[in-house]
């Protein structure tokens, strides 16, 4: 998915900005920031331009870490690679996986920053839960979402979709995030609107 860059008048993102940067660390010295919701809302797109809300915040791409074989079996990689160097302060060094190669063909780096995003499907799953500041969720039901997803990708890609809507399903019902938000993020047209999430009513 190409990046797209929010208008520079959007006051939902600004005022996020200023309250991510306001909250306590939650690894080490950063302020972990999940973007969840179901593949093909958005999320993509949402993180690039909060990100730039942030100044050009760090995001941390969960399609790096996952992979054909696991779509949801990286936590172990990502606790090593990334989220303990992090803990510590120090830069993250990870291997991103290729989706055309089916294999891992880099190696990138994630500075320890004030804000750094974890953008993603299972971005957050309960084992990434204690080290985030903030949940946010793109409030899109699941159908809209891969029915998005499979416009954008093609019927060439039709087959993967049909594993990848099972794998979700199944995630998602053994491990929600939307339970868990504390934001949900609400798309209308080039802005956004921000709805106090589902974790503010427990």
């Amino acid at each position: 998915m190409s990046a797209t860059h929010a208008p520079a008048s959007d006051p939902s993102l600004a005022a996020l900005a200023r309250e991510l940067r306001g909250l306590a660390p939650s690894c080490g010295p950063v302020r972990l920031v999940a973007v969840d919701g179901h593949a093909g809302s958005g999320k993509t797109t949402f993180a690039d331009r909060l990100a730039g809300a942030l100044g050009g915040a760090p995001v941390l791409r969960l399609d790096d870490i996952a992979t054909h074989r696991a779509p949801f079996g990286w936590t172990g990689r990502l606790r090593r690679q990334v989220l303990d160097p992090l803990a510590a302060g120090r830069p993250a060094v990870y291997d991103a996986y290729d989706w055309q190669a089916r294999a891992f063909t880099a190696r990138r780096t994630l500075p320890p920053a004030p804000v750094v995003l974890v953008e993603g499907v299972g971005a957050g799953r309960r084992e990434l839960r204690p080290r985030l500041a903030r949940l946010l969720w793109l409030e899109v039901p699941a159908a809209a979402a891969w029915a998005r997803g499979r416009r954008r990708d093609g019927p060439g890609l039709a087959g993967f979709w049909d594993g990848w809507e099972r794998a979700e399903r199944a995630h998602f019902s053994a491990d929600p995030s939307r339970p868990h938000a504390g934001l949900l993020v609400v798309r209308q047209g080039d802005a956004y609107r921000l709805v106090q999430g589902p974790a503010h009513a427990r």
